[in-house]
């Protein structure tokens, strides 16, 4: 398949470990973060830390936009069903989050008796075409992601409008990149858990399809850490490394682009301008396992405040602990990894996630149950 098979040769595959093993200085070691979840499903997923020196250690990201997704914003979406009897319109990996009180918008779907209804919905246009076809009902969007599934929630916003649409709104959860790496390299938090060594970032892929390369570039020169862009098949990802090793061997801290067939240093404008007509940032956003961060996220701008969802109705964010033997936290931050948690793999799985980052596939816990548990196991001689 073009575009994909090439990018999973097994002959390169192994040509480049070869070449990564060859740049690895043997007198030192390398600590790289990948930042996206998808990354981090494909380093599990192909095994690429197999392939990788012992002295080259990835770290997982808080990248999965369902991972840091605080208890008390699900709440509110149920909330928004089962007491304000709206069809809450969601996608579907979020159904499955735990929130307070032992539920989830799946088991809150099961226990709705009013009038609400919580549906799943594969895009921003399938919520906007319930609310043509419901327009006695309230229909709400539980909108949430990174910069990449925020231009689809401005356009619907915007159509909206246009169609004078009076039943739909959105309960705005989008969150931003730069933000969440800056909390990594400057929140005190990192203290709680001990520090964490990261040498250089992988960059995100789809989110970099938006917002371009230059993001980056304050954090490779403010704080001298490499950033190499990368796709999301194992090729990319080792090319991603070699590069990122290179740098710190020359001694150098830029920001490059592997993932040039897609990412330009500037993105995406046209969807740019309409995420800054709609949205504007938000003080502070909770993020699940994080705690609040400043400047950190999204919320729908006053022109448009007829569609948000948080304006429309009586609700309001409520910080909900997570349990308190999740290790989510300390795995968003890189400072613990998924086998570290004491309930993974036995109380925490992906048919019962405890924490959010055993629920969507690119979650490193469930990354990391998947594809690589029975490595931990120890094997009798």
């Amino acid at each position: 398949m073009k575009f994909i098979d090439e990018f999973r040769d097994r002959e390169l595959a192994h040509g480049l470990a070869a070449a990564i093993g060859r740049a690895a200085q043997p007198q030192r070691d390398y600590h790289f973060m990948e930042f996206c979840g998808g990354h981090t499903h494909a380093i599990a997923r192909y095994g690429v830390s197999d392939l990788l020196p012992a002295n080259v250690r990835m770290i997982h990201g808080p990248g999965c936009p369902v991972c840091v997704l605080p208890i008390g914003r699900i709440d509110m979406a149920i909330r928004l069903a089962m007491d304000e009897g709206v069809i809450l319109c969601s996608y579907g990996d979020p159904l499955r989050v735990p929130a307070s009180g032992g539920l989830s918008l799946l088991r809150a779907r099961a226990a709705l008796a009013g009038g609400g209804e919580i549906r799943m919905v594969y895009c921003a246009a399938d919520a906007l075409r319930l609310a043509q076809e419901n327009a006695q009902r309230q229909v709400v969007f539980f909108a949430i992601g990174f910069e990449t599934t925020t231009p689809p929630t401005a356009v619907v916003i915007r159509q909206a409008r246009a169609l004078g649409l009076r039943n739909f709104s959105v309960l705005c959860c989008h969150v931003l990149t730069p933000a969440a790496i800056a909390s990594i390299l400057e929140s005190p938090e990192v203290r709680q858990w001990g520090s964490v060594r990261l040498d250089g970032f992988i960059g995100p892929a789809h989110v970099s399809t938006i917002i371009g390369s230059r993001p980056y570039e304050f954090f490779a020169a403010e704080y001298r850490k490499p950033v190499v862009i990368a796709g999301f098949e194992p090729l990319d990802v080792m090319q991603a490394i070699l590069m990122l090793i290179a740098q710190l061997n020359s001694g150098r801290a830029v920001v490059e682009n592997e993932f040039a067939r897609a990412v330009t240093r500037e993105g995406n404008r046209k969807a740019q301008r309409m995420v800054a007509e709609v949205f504007e940032l938000r003080r502070s956003f909770a993020w699940r396992g994080l705690g609040e961060l400043p400047y950190s996220a999204l919320r729908i701008r006053r022109e448009f405040a007829d569609y948000d969802a948080e304006r429309r109705f009586p609700i309001s964010y409520q910080a909900v602990p997570d349990h308190p033997a999740c290790e989510c936290g300390a795995v968003l931050r890189g400072a613990r990894r998924p086998q570290d948690c004491r309930i993974f793999g036995s109380v925490c799985t992906p048919e019962n996630p405890v924490g959010s980052c055993m629920v969507s596939s690119e979650g490193a816990c469930a990354a990391h149950y998947s594809f690589g548990r029975f490595a931990d196991a120890k094997v009798a001689p």
